[in-house]
């Protein structure tokens, strides 16, 4: 059964509608790119997704759980279902410890010394176990986003949804970041990334999503996709696209 299903999903802003009607299976294990100009409706499918933005139409069901609108279904749906954005939202006052703690402690009630056991775990996992009492200002853009991650994969959840993790990051700072997905995606994670790194999606992705306008345009595994567009706007965007 698919871990993520989205059918016929629709979503509209006042007049202009994001996205007409999107059908899109993310199997358990998968890693799903997510690729398309801007405005294409990337980020508000993650969204979707995720919960933080309701459907206009379709249905989403994640785990076999149907998304519905209400906020003890949105709860239960963030909490299985990781969202990492290209801005790294920690706290400016915390640690990165603190940072990767507090989302344990509130929403899932652990206690203190469970979620600093979890935070210290998952910091290793980035790379940044020698990081733990250092301060987001402290930490490089790479090393804050690595911690964003860290924070997500404490809440254990079954999949992570990445928007543009590495947009904001300088060039040299981008390959750490990447390092980290890449070993979640050997270790099995389920993941669906919107990215406009090519090459990495090329290497990582089981399958690549090319979204025109608001639609799926084109979907299959990144060797097929990107040696042998089908259609005229993949071809375009792949040109003007560095890989």
């Amino acid at each position: 059964m698919s871990l993520i299903a989205v059918t016929e999903v629709r979503k509209r802003f006042g007049s202009n509608e994001v996205l007409k009607g999107i059908d899109l299976d993310v199997e358990p294990g998968e890693v799903v790119a997510v690729i398309g100009k801007s405005g294409s409706g990337k980020s508000t499918l993650l969204r979707c997704i995720n919960g933080l933005e309701t459907i206009d139409g379709g249905s989403i069901v994640v785990a076999g759980a149907q998304l519905l609108d209400d906020e003890l279904h949105l709860k239960a749906l963030r909490l299985k279902v990781g969202m990492i954005f290209q801005q790294f939202n920690l706290f400016p006052h915390l640690s990165a410890g603190r940072n990767v703690m507090l989302s344990q402690r509130v929403v899932k009630k652990a206690d203190k010394a469970a979620a600093e056991a979890m935070a210290r775990q998952q910091l290793e996992r980035v790379g940044l176990g020698h990081k733990f009492d250092a301060y987001p200002d402290e930490l490089s853009g790479g090393q804050q986003q690595r911690v964003a991650i860290a924070r997500a994969l404490a809440m254990e959840p079954i999949a992570l949804l990445c928007d543009e993790i590495t947009s904001a990051l300088d060039p040299e700072l981008v390959a750490e970041v990447l390092a980290v997905v890449r070993e979640l995606a050997a270790e099995g994670m389920t993941l669906m990334m919107v990215t406009h790194e090519m090459a990495f999606a090329r290497e990582v992705a089981s399958r690549v999503v090319f979204m025109h306008e608001g639609r799926v345009h084109e979907i299959g595994p990144p060797a097929e996709l990107f040696a042998a567009p089908r259609t005229p706007e993949l071809r375009r965007f792949l040109g003007t696209t560095p890989s």
